[in-house]
């Protein structure tokens, strides 16, 4: 019975991830996106702040360690959140789901030059069969690569970004629970939001029209995305683990495209579900218990 409230709690998390591109699409069709993400990030980090209070848990940052804790928030929220939520302003959610899935694949890339981790053959497959499946996505059978070079790029820099921060995150003590670790992730991204929203959205501001549906939208993905998909994510990674949990991780990009057909009615088709198929193959063979990592392979967190 435990386990199955383990694997329920990890699954709501991916669904709730998942929901994320969906309610962010949406939310951009009113919110300038810098906007929509300090808004997140305010709402978030208050919602944070108040549970670690009431719960008695909340953890002052030593000062040894803020460096860490700036440059954390640095590659995620803020570089990540800039690469993701402009990137879905020009790719659709699928295309964005996918590309974020790969996160799990390219950290040991930068663990190897950086950590001096050797790269398993499972990983360097792993990549290789999950990069066709994003072929396959991206491509039209009729008109080619049809998305948008640029949304493709922001993606991955928001991969790029995740993987710093998990490399980031391995400098942070023990001392801090993860609950605090998103919480000061959140407040000091919010910092870094905070003056490029004026710089970038300020002026704009006036003739923003909001609609019920993208302040919706804004809401669950503060509330859901935020905080409690993170809390059950972590949850579930303190009672069976980071590559266990991580195989579920798998899951986004097949909700995603479920739900982006469901929901905004995007094409779904037999070429872009074998490319999802085939990314989620390439996944699940990175993280093969018959193959021996040599590391560990921590995901970045979305948000």
């Amino acid at each position: 019975m435990q386990n199955l409230k383990q694997y329920i709690a990890i699954v709501l998390a991916m669904i709730f991830w998942s929901f994320s591109f969906i309610w962010t699409r949406v939310a951009i069709e009113s919110f300038q996106p810098v906007t929509l993400i300090t808004l997140r990030l305010l709402i978030a980090s208050v919602l944070l702040f108040i549970i670690s209070k009431a719960s008695g848990k909340f953890q002052k940052i030593r000062r040894e360690d803020y460096k860490w804790f700036i440059l954390l928030a640095f590659f995620e929220p803020f570089m990540y959140y800039i690469g993701e939520t402009y990137g879905l302003t020009m790719i659709d959610s699928t295309l964005a789901s996918v590309i974020i899935s790969t996160i799990p694949l390219f950290a040991p890339i930068l663990a190897y030059f950086l950590l001096k981790e050797k790269i398993a053959y499972a990983n360097i497959i792993g990549i290789l069969v999950s990069l066709c499946g994003v072929f396959f996505v991206i491509y039209e059978p009729i008109d080619g690569v049809t998305a948008n070079p640029l949304g493709i790029a922001l993606m991955f820099l928001a991969v790029f970004s995740a993987i710093c921060y998990t490399t980031t995150l391995r400098k942070i003590s023990t001392h801090y629970s993860t609950f605090n670790v998103i919480l000061y992730q959140s407040f000091i991204g919010l910092i870094f939001f905070i003056p490029t929203f004026f710089i970038t959205d300020f002026s704009g501001i006036e003739t923003l029209k909001v609609s019920k549906d993208a302040v919706f939208a804004l809401i669950m993905l503060s509330v859901f995305a935020s905080v409690i998909a993170f809390v059950l994510f972590a949850g579930v990674v303190r009672k069976i683990g980071v590559a266990r949990t991580n195989v579920f991780v798998n899951l986004i990009p097949v909700f995603t495209a479920i739900f982006a057909w469901w929901i905004l009615n995007e094409n779904l088709t037999l070429v872009k579900t074998v490319g999802i198929a085939v990314v989620v193959f390439g996944l699940f063979v990175s993280q093969m218990g018959k193959f021996k990592f040599k590391f560990k392979i921590i995901k970045g967190t979305e948000y």
